[in-house]
């Protein structure tokens, strides 16, 4: 069996009194494509920023690579490859395609930085061609592509990608999932929140479902992509 990369085991996360995430466990292990779905509200984004260090812990624990990560700030955990795209995409805008995708391997001293450059480029032609435009003039659906990139010039053991296809257009989401599949072909291990329940599970070793805060369902992702229950709440039949 694989290397387990990312182990999360009991996560609770509270907003004042209200507890956004119940005791939520599941794991990412190396090569693997792992989505996680549900609803608006049901906890998805919160579990990503909590693993990520973007969010206080109530209870529980986050292993990555066999060791402890809680209390660890996002910036330290970017560093150990341990790097999400956030909702929303979080470009800097003021900035052009270049020097965003350079603030990607901000934490990096190595000669093959160009290099990673040009493969970022080889995935998405449309910044390649669009290189000196500042990040903020460029459509939701190319500031997407941008936010992928720029994390994955940051040569991540695990990428997170915290709901990539919000408020794209439909050819744009295809093209997103065309990347996202692509990038775990190449062997990124890649973990993927995802209210797109039927595309995400296409794409996924494992799934997992979450409901009000709590994993209800887990399993390989075409099972859960058949199961009558999680047709019935999420692909509309």
């Amino acid at each position: 069996m694989a290397q387990t990369l990312l182990k999360v085991s009991g996560l609770k996360v509270a907003y004042g009194g209200i507890q956004a995430v119940k005791g939520v466990n599941f794991e990412v292990r190396e090569g693997e494509l792992v989505s996680l779905i549900g609803a608006n509200g049901a906890g998805k984004t919160t579990t990503m920023k909590a693993v990520t260090g973007l969010q206080p812990i109530a209870a529980g624990s986050v292993e990555y690579l066999g060791k402890a990560i809680k209390g660890q700030g996002a910036w330290d955990l970017a560093k150990q490859g341990l790097v999400m795209v956030p909702e929303g995409r979080g470009t800097f805008t003021r900035m052009t395609i270049i020097e965003n995708l350079q603030m990607g391997a901000y934490n990096r001293n190595d000669g093959e930085i160009q290099s990673d450059m040009d493969k970022v480029f080889g995935l998405f032609p449309r910044l390649k061609e669009r290189a000196k435009q500042l990040a903020g003039t460029m459509s939701g659906g190319e500031q997407q592509m941008l936010a992928m990139g720029r994390a994955l010039m940051a040569r991540p053991k695990v990428l997170l990608l915290d709901e990539p296809s919000m408020g794209l257009s439909p050819i744009m989401v295809d093209k997103i999932f065309e990347v996202v599949n692509d990038i775990h072909q190449q062997g990124v291990t890649i973990l993927l929140v995802e209210q797109n329940a039927s595309r995400a599970l296409e794409l996924a070793n494992r799934g997992y479902v979450m409901e009000s805060g709590e994993v209800t369902m887990t399993g390989e992702g075409q099972a859960l992509l058949n199961d009558p229950k999680v047709r019935a709440a999420y692909l509309g039949e």
